[in-house]
């Protein structure tokens, strides 16, 4: 870890001009050598290729989790590593890797003692989640949660009205998993090291819905009430229309018939936490 790329999401929702300027400083006492910045979305994302030209042996991304899940994606078969900051609303993956320390100490911290870890994710074709994949009607509510965060407020109210409508809708239906319920308003899939773990959530009557959509809406999407858990290798989408899902909170389509299994990265992702070390 001594060339770095910088990535970062001026939009995310903590990853703001000061608190980025603090991090180029923090790698800059540590005498590292930054070889290349991306602003994305507003610049596109830096090729396998282009890193191997700059001589980067590691991508600092300082983001959300839609924007990590879009930059692993793309380099997932590079050789070098990844370094996760905390630059979104949820910070899960930067959780998981460095537990609750900030940008500037995860740098310091992944420096000295930093390791690589491979990572198991949903897999569902060519869509990958590192964090969960929410798939169903109530997953439209990601709408209103953008418009929230632009700023759009005169967009907000028609999103949430028309999220609220799909959500009372007849549901999603999903097969392989034993004890599932046969139709969810969203079924929400994290991955484990060998299995999925699904949580069913049920937001038939208007007390579940708007909890739902607020707690979406705000941006905490895990806090959606689970009443039915199961354990799977993978599941099937079971209908005749493509369905929304989301992947760490960024819209995707499903085609019918769609395989949802479990898959793994390469040994990329940069970790500073003693359990995962």
């Amino acid at each position: 870890m001594e060339r770095l790329w910088f990535i970062t999401n001026p939009h995310s929702g903590s990853s703001d001009a000061e608190k980025a300027e603090a991090i180029e400083a923090a790698c800059t006492e540590r005498g590292l050598n930054f070889v290349g910045r991306t602003d994305f979305p507003d610049q596109t994302l830096p090729t396998i290729a282009d890193l191997d030209r700059a001589g980067a042996d590691t991508v600092v991304l300082f983001a959300g989790d839609g924007t990590i899940n879009a930059a692993s994606c793309a380099l997932a078969a590079w050789d070098g590593g990844l370094l996760i900051l905390p630059g979104g609303t949820m910070n899960m993956l930067a959780k998981m890797l460095h537990g609750d320390a900030d940008p500037a100490a995860i740098v310091h911290a992944a420096h000295e003692h930093g390791q690589r870890a491979t990572l198991p994710y949903v897999e569902a074709g060519k869509h990958r989640a590192l964090v969960g994949t929410i798939v169903g009607p109530a997953a439209s509510w990601y709408r209103a949660r953008e418009h929230v965060r632009e700023g759009s407020f005169g967009k907000i109210w028609p999103a949430i009205r028309a999220a609220w409508r799909r959500t009372f809708g007849r549901g999603v239906h999903l097969t392989g998993a034993a004890g599932f319920p046969s139709r969810v308003q969203a079924a929400y899939i994290r991955a484990q090291d060998d299995h999925l773990q699904i949580a069913a959530v049920d937001a038939r009557d208007a007390r579940a819905i708007a909890d739902l959509g607020w707690n979406w809406v705000t941006g905490d999407w895990l806090a959606a009430q689970a009443v039915t858990e199961v354990r799977t290798g993978r599941v099937r989408v079971a209908e005749r229309r493509p369905v929304l899902a989301l992947f760490d909170g960024e819209p995707q389509m499903l085609d019918p018939g769609t395989t949802i299994t479990v898959g793994r990265s390469r040994p990329q992702f940069i970790t500073t936490a003693k359990e995962q070390a």
